[in-house]
């Protein structure tokens, strides 16, 4: 993109810092009452008003500043300057969960009886929240091929108001053309969100191919070391909530802060303050103060981790191809690989470190892959220091329908790593000795 192109998608910092930079300033600096130097947990339930005509502007939200936690903390929203940075977005709402990030992403947008699209290669815990839960709210998903671009154009004609992507995809290392379908969307007036998880900002920058909300997993590589949950949502601040009329949520008058218009009154930052002032108020899902400090620690050294993670997985996915007891492996970053020439564009610091392989002997052999395993650890998450291991058909995709976990990537021989940060060597010794045992 030109350097024009990027300060209007707000892709740059306020300054010419680059991404190391920021990972570790952004949204920080010393603590003005003590000095300190690493950002303070706030771990506070509430927050005393100067005065009541302060307290009444903070309600009136005429003024920006903290009430009560469940509404915004100051270590979560340094935590959330630092991942809007990050990405390039205008801003950043964090939530208790990836899962509670979907939610708050799609709140402002679907009305009870509406619609939107999701590819059906997800993670399969967003299948089910997007099929079973959903639709006690009467929000309705259409699961679309998103590499059948017809399909998606009909079901976008159709009225879905969003269409929900993985950059790269859980758990089979598929790329999504984010730029084709950031067209598609555009042209139907509905939103593109796409789940950055995988990838994180510095494989991956959706905004700059045209995505109009990104979700993260902060449990996963932003934090990096298995120890919190957390998610977030960042908006481009480039979306017209006015346009179309679609939106009431964001464009309408709120009944609850006396008829005030989210778009009118807070322009690009629409999303991020409705998030906070209804979203988090309303459905109560906020990230714990103590968690926000744990991901900014985490998030100082994701450059640095990434380009391990990646360089490890690489190696990995390329061992494992000659292996006479593998039938096949999903890494983008393969030559073999369909996602190849897509991988080169969306994502040129490496293919990520979660893939897949299929084991000679299906289901059974499967699951004795996982139990051999002596290194890596059998558990249901991803993006950790250390390697991880899991069987998903019988775990992460179990609620799943045969159909929709073939379509995920997820079917009975399948076993999917997460590659960690030890010696790579060793990494692959203990899969050849989980392998041998299958």
């Amino acid at each position: 993109m030109s350097e024009e192109a990027k300060q209007e998608n707000g892709s740059e910092a306020d300054t010419d810092w680059g991404f190391e930079t920021r990972m570790i300033h952004a949204g920080a600096g010393p603590d003005p009452v003590s000095g300190s130097r690493q950002t303070p947990i706030h771990q506070t339930s509430a927050y005393a008003f100067h005065d009541a005509d302060h307290a009444a502007s903070l309600f009136n939200l005429q003024t920006f500043g903290f009430i009560y936690s469940r509404l915004g903390n100051p270590t979560v929203a340094t935590l959330e300057e630092r991942i809007a940075s990050l990405e390039g977005g205008r801003g950043a709402t964090c939530a208790a969960s990836g899962h509670a990030a979907q939610v708050l992403a799609f709140f402002p947008l679907i009305e009870a009886g509406e619609r939107f699209a999701a590819s059906n290669r997800l993670y399969g815990g967003s299948v089910t929240q997007f099929s079973r839960t959903f639709p006690k709210f009467d929000w309705r998903c259409d699961f679309v091929d998103t590499e059948d671009l017809s399909a998606v154009e009909a079901v976008l004609a159709q009225g879905a108001k969003a269409l929900f992507v993985e950059s790269l995809a859980n758990p089979g290392g598929v790329v999504t053309d984010l730029e084709t379908l950031a067209g598609l969307t555009r042209a139907a007036g509905a939103l593109l969100i796409v789940d950055n998880t995988l990838a994180t900002p510095w494989l991956c920058r959706p905004f700059e191919w045209g995505a109009d909300l990104i979700v993260h997993s902060a449990t996963k590589f932003l934090s990096g070391s298995g120890t919190v949950i957390g998610g977030a949502v960042v908006d481009s601040g480039r979306f017209d909530w006015t346009a179309s009329g679609r939106f009431p949520g964001l464009s309408e008058p709120e009944p609850a802060y006396h008829g005030l218009k989210f778009s009118e009154t807070f322009g690009d930052l629409a999303f991020t303050v409705h998030s906070h002032a209804v979203g988090l108020r309303d459905l109560g899902a906020s990230m714990a103060p103590m968690n926000a400090f744990l991901t900014l620690l985490g998030t100082e050294t994701l450059a640095l981790r990434m380009e391990r993670h990646c360089r490890n997985a690489l190696a990995i996915a390329e061992w494992l191809t000659e292996h006479p007891k593998v039938e096949w492996v999903s890494h983008a970053g393969l030559p073999t690989s369909p996602y190849r020439e897509l991988a080169k564009k969306y994502l040129p610091n490496g293919a990520g470190a979660v893939f897949t392989f299929g084991v000679r002997g299906g289901y059974d052999a499967g699951v004795k892959v996982v139990e051999a395993c002596e290194l890596f650890s059998h558990l249901a998450n991803i993006g950790d220091a250390r390697s991880l291991i899991i069987h998903p058909a019988s775990t992460t995709h179990r609620q799943l329908t045969d159909e929709q976990r073939a379509a995920a990537g997820a079917g009975p021989e399948v076993v999917r790593l997460s590659i960690g940060l030890e010696t790579v060597d060793d990494l692959i010794r203990d899969l050849d000795r989980a392998l041998a045992a299958a």
